[in-house]
């Protein structure tokens, strides 16, 4: 056992250890409660098989450790008036963090029939990795948390997420050594070169060391404690260990590590914002080692459980049918002394609270973890006053995420004061073109800095590590305590936290079946830099298929949104910026594109999400379109007007319908998602048996399967990106996977009943025009001077 004494504090006294003690086997005993047992919560009479669940799901091996965290930050947070979260690593935690809900309360008061008695108790028991009950892990359901331990790497990255903005908090946050192994864990450690002491609150990490994973054992347990130490230290953190088996010195120890860092903190917060200190602290880290299943069995079938990988679930796995297993948990049960914890009619003896917080400053009771509670409403500018003027469809030309860059640095402005708006992104916000945001707030540093260093602040709000984990697990954690946020990302990178979306998704998708949850600010992604201008990076830089994976997701929380020109993205990010519980996914470009709807327009086609833009048709009204050009994305948009240029140019009889699609989820049914279309609106856009030539942004088989059951479906055919790329002109990007405009007319040629006998010398013009650019950018390295200098007639 050891624990740093430089400075520290008073050790407990006697009946300050027996209460902890007593606050620490009562939540062991919960904890192997809910594993468990069905019935006989206060084993008032011998455990008989009955008793036992029939299916024992749940994870014992790293819970004791984290009830012994849960305990002592109980006593920190009350003797020191903290407002304090903690996130919950170690993704098998689920039955600890339950079990000191119920004691201190704020379950029972989230969940009113979950009682603090021995009916209660009961309950909760039953519940834990039940049908109709709660999931094993800390989840949505779970009072005081923000993290679903279900997948390991991001609780240090939530836990600073947390942090941010919110200078009165402390999050704690426990980091189990299997999870210390993923690279998102260990690129997070670098987060505390963007905490601001003045601004931000403080990050205590708990590196919970037992030893093993489900089977194999840990590398931060296995290294030598002076490797450890000189890691931790590299990471710019300064450890206090806590070692041991024996409760009552680990108690002891604990609590000095807890005064000892929190006094750090206390003096690296006071040095920086009254005595103007701008050093890069040194936070503290507690590095916990306790053994794997502590306190439980030691042996089972003659093989050692406690201190190994077997403790791992559960340990003692044949209860109903093993005599010998059912007598070792009654007597590892009865081990924790329940009379002594739990009164008459099963509540928690006063003993057992003597530690726990009140009110909200209780860990499951704090509104930091359920932060709809505080969130306000983001103040945004009039969106008249960015729009870029469109007199005529085509006329003018803009980079779309510069003018939404403007509109993002009047958001940073005015949100200076109360600081809850924060942009992050992996190096890229200039190169995505939204640099106009350094006129409000410079990129958070609080490492050195240099004379050619451009827009460093120690206090800035612009967030950018190379880590997309990191930047979407800061967002994570800044959403979830109550403020907004967007995250600004190359599209082909975007697929880097496919699995963080996903649990993202899954955590919005059950909070909104939780009446006590407050809704939170939407979970915005702006995907540019995208697949079809790479010109400086080529194929490794080329995969639109982000919008694929989340369309996959659930159809109440996922919305996406492909803008064609500047003012549609201004209107489609305004709607996600004052959105709720909702994980939005804008693709747009930053490269110069032609403006086609003035701002008015824009709010209406954004607000229908798919229409007909009549003015680039030649439909006069009288009949039905010969064929329909649908497109989605500004590039597709552009060929697609292109290609209707064309044809009214070479085939003036042909009834062209133009429509374009902002919101792709627009193309399901009404029935599968809240912005599908009923087959009557769908009918009437797409018709059900004219050729529909859609060119579509991303991956051509989303479009077919969104729209598989239309009545229209054997009509509709797709151009989209074939997974052909390379470094090329802009213009080639297209004619390489079909996408172009002269490809798109021969399609309505070979599609439009009669057209391909009276318009063949038309469709062999346009495979010539093909031909032609294939030639001309080998010897000139730029587009065709008609595709380079196109320019609409309406």
């Amino acid at each position: 056992m050891s624990v740093d004494t430089q400075q520290a504090p008073a050790g407990l006294t006697d009946e300050e250890l027996a209460t902890l003690d007593a606050h620490w086997r009562a939540a062991n005993y919960l904890t192997v409660g809910q594993i468990y047992l069905l019935a006989n919560p206060l084993l008032t009479e011998p455990l008989r098989p009955e008793h036992v669940k029939p299916r024992l799901l749940g994870h014992w091996g790293t819970s004791p450790g984290l009830n012994l965290v849960h305990t002592h930050l109980n006593r920190v947070v009350r003797d020191r008036g903290l407002d304090a979260v903690c996130v919950w690593g170690p993704g098998h935690g689920g039955p600890a963090v339950l079990a000191n809900s119920w004691l201190e309360g704020s379950y029972t008061e989230t969940y009113p029939d979950v009682t603090r008695d021995a009916a209660g108790m009961a309950r909760l028991f039953r519940q834990f990795s039940f049908p109709g009950g709660v999931p094993s892990h800390v989840a949505p359901e779970t009072p005081g948390s923000i993290h679903e331990g279900g997948e390991l790497g991001y609780s240090l990255s939530h836990a600073y997420g947390a942090a941010l903005d919110n200078p009165g908090l402390l999050v704690t946050c426990v980091i189990g050594d299997g999870e210390a192994e993923t690279g998102p864990l260990a690129a997070s450690w670098h987060s505390n070169k963007f905490l601001d002491p003045v601004h931000d609150g403080a990050v205590l990490p708990v590196l919970h060391l037992n030893g093993y994973k489900i089977a194999n054992p840990t590398v931060s347990a296995r290294i030598p404690e002076t490797e450890l130490d000189e890691l931790l230290r590299g990471y710019g953190h300064d450890p206090i260990h806590v070692t041991g088996d024996d409760p009552p010195a680990v108690h002891r120890a604990m609590a000095a590590a807890m005064d000892t860092a929190l006094d750090r903190i206390a003096v690296i917060q006071r040095a920086a914002r009254e005595e103007g200190s701008t050093d890069r602290p040194r936070w503290p880290v507690i590095v916990l080692r306790t053994p794997k299943g502590w306190t439980g069995p030691a042996e089972v079938d003659g093989v050692p459980v406690e201190g190994t990988w077997r403790a791992h679930q559960v340990p003692l796995p044949a209860v109903r049918d093993n005599p010998e297993h059912l007598r070792q948990l009654e007597q590892w049960m009865r081990f924790y002394r329940p009379g002594e914890l739990f009164d008459e009619d099963g509540a928690p003896r006063a003993d057992v609270l003597a530690c726990v917080p009140h009110g909200h400053r209780r860990l499951g009771a704090t509104p930091h973890a359920n932060g709809g509670l505080l969130l306000r409403e983001l103040p945004l500018p009039p969106l008249e006053r960015h729009a870029v003027t469109v007199d005529e469809p085509g006329a003018s030309m803009h980079e779309p995420t510069r003018v939404l860059g403007d509109m993002l640095a009047d958001v940073m402005a005015a949100t200076a004061d109360r600081r809850d708006f924060r942009l992050m992104g992996p190096d890229e916000t200039a190169s995505n073109r939204l640099q106009a945001v350094y006129t409000a707030s410079g990129k958070a540093w609080q490492a050195d800095v240099l004379d050619v260093d451009e827009h460093l602040d120690p206090h800035g709000r612009v967030m950018e590590i190379l880590s997309e984990h990191t930047c979407q697990g800061w967002l994570e954690g800044y959403l979830l305590t109550g403020r907004h946020g967007l995250f600004s990302c190359y599209e082909a990178f975007a697929h880097i936290v496919d699995s963080m979306v996903n649990q993202h998704i899954k955590w919005l998708r059950t909070t909104r079946r939780l009446s006590w949850r407050a809704p939170v600010a939407s979970l915005n992604y702006l995907l540019t830099s995208h697949v079809w201008r790479q010109d400086h990076n080529g194929f490794s830089h080329q995969d639109p298929g982000f919008v694929d994976h989340v369309l996959n997701k659930s159809p109440e929380v996922v919305r996406v949104y492909l803008p064609p020109d500047a003012n549609t993205l201004l209107s489609v990010a305004d709607h996600a910026l004052r959105s709720r519980d909702y994980v939005n996914v804008i693709v747009a470009g930053k490269q110069p594109c032609y403006d086609w709807l003035s701002m008015e327009e824009a709010k209406v086609h954004c607000a229908r999400g798919a229409g007909v833009w009549q003015w680039a048709g030649t439909e006069d009204g009288t009949r039905e379109p010969d064929v329909v050009l649908a497109c989605a994305g500004d590039v597709p948009t552009q060929e697609v007007l292109a290609a209707a240029q064309l044809l009214r140019r070479h085939l003036p009889d042909l009834a062209v319908r133009v429509v374009n699609v902002v919101d792709i989820a627009r193309l399901l049914p009404a029935g599968e998602h809240p912005h599908g279309m009923s087959d009557f609106e769908y009918d009437g856009l797409f018709t059900t048996d004219r050729p529909v030539i859609f060119a579509y942004h991303g991956y051509p088989w989303l479009i077919h399967r969104l729209a598989y059951r239309r009545t229209g479906h054997p009509h509709l055919h797709v151009r989209g990106y074939k997974e052909i790329g390379t470094t090329t002109t802009p213009f080639d990007m297209v004619v390489r996977n079909d996408l172009d405009r002269y490809r798109l007319v021969m399609d309505v040629i070979d599609r439009v009943p009669g057209l391909a006998v009276r318009a063949a010398a038309v469709r062999q013009r346009m495979e010539d025009v093909r031909q032609r650019h294939q030639v001309w950018i080998r010897e000139h390295g730029a587009d065709l001077p008609e595709v380079a200098d196109w320019a609409w007639e309406g």
